[in-house]
């Protein structure tokens, strides 16, 4: 006997919301059996599988729910955010189908803000991040995801301004603090940088590009002791970080404040905040 599809979406999405998505992914793909084109039980599968590392298997659940020319706005924003991971020219279709057919609805609006910011067209991505906002003011991942695109369009004093924001509502956030570190760095606020990449660096102690900007940061500004504990903990991470970028840096941090902050500014601070803006939520 077939589970009412309503109450196993519900089991799958607690599970979810537990960060069980080894389970998540058995119960849905088990009801998959049932109603092979539930577009939510696709959708969703998508969703835990790209949580579970298998991108490829997402990348063909998120194209199947797709296909199923689905109506709700959720489902759209997360085929269309889905199939944007992997660069899927029928993801602008769905982001924006997903703001069409629900423009009050947050995840549509921030998924497609996003999904623009990150192709470059500012504009269109600015309009509908605002909108975003004025649903809901409070929601750090919006206020995350203007600061990043007015980082990736050039406005790094706007960037500070969202980014600052998104951190008064999530503190613990320490991606978004190693970009406001980063977008520091660009406005030459040097101290504030190496506060706030130090801080990051502390939290999460398996990020060895963090612990690098933040050795380079605080040798910057002449704290050594900050920046030779920072260096220490990328010695001694689970994955060994690149030897001659580490090396690179060492070098750097032990000359003195003015060649760490050349190195910093012109060299390695730029790449990193480009490469962090452009993944996608």
């Amino acid at each position: 006997m077939s589970r009412d599809p309503e109450q196993t979406l519900d089991e799958a999405l607690s599970l979810g919301d537990e960060g069980r998505w080894p389970e998540m992914a058995e119960l849905l793909e088990t009801a998959l059996r049932d109603d092979p084109d539930d577009e939510y039980f696709l959708a969703w599968l998508g969703v835990a599988h790209h949580e579970l590392g298998n991108d490829g298997v997402a990348y063909e659940y998120f194209r199947r729910a797709w296909e199923q020319e689905p109506l709700d706005p959720n489902i759209l924003a997360m085929c269309g955010s889905g199939l944007a991971l992997f660069d899927d020219p029928d993801a602008e279709a769905a982001l924006r189908a997903a703001v069409l057919t629900g423009p009050d609805v947050l995840a549509a609006r921030l998924q497609y803000g996003s999904y623009l910011a990150r192709e470059g067209l500012f504009e269109g991505a600015l309009e509908q991040l605002n909108a975003a906002r004025e649903l809901d003011p409070d929601d750090p991942v919006v206020h995350a995801e203007l600061g990043s695109a007015y980082a990736l369009k050039g406005d790094a004093a706007q960037a500070a301004s969202a980014l600052e924001r998104s951190l008064d509502l999530a503190p613990d956030d320490q991606w978004t603090r190693i970009l406001l570190g980063l977008v520091y760095v660009e406005t030459e606020q040097l101290e504030s940088a190496a506060e706030e990449l130090l801080r990051a660096a502390a939290e999460v102690t398996e990020d060895g590009e963090a612990q690098l900007l933040a050795a380079l940061a605080a040798a910057a500004v002449g704290w050594e002791d900050a920046a030779q504990d920072a260096l220490a903990r990328a010695d001694y991470l689970p994955e060994p970080i690149d030897a001659e970028l580490l090396a690179e840096v060492t070098e750097r941090v032990d000359e003195g404040e003015e060649a760490s902050r050349e190195f910093l500014r012109e060299t390695f601070a730029p790449g990193v905040l480009h490469d962090r803006l452009i993944q996608p939520i």
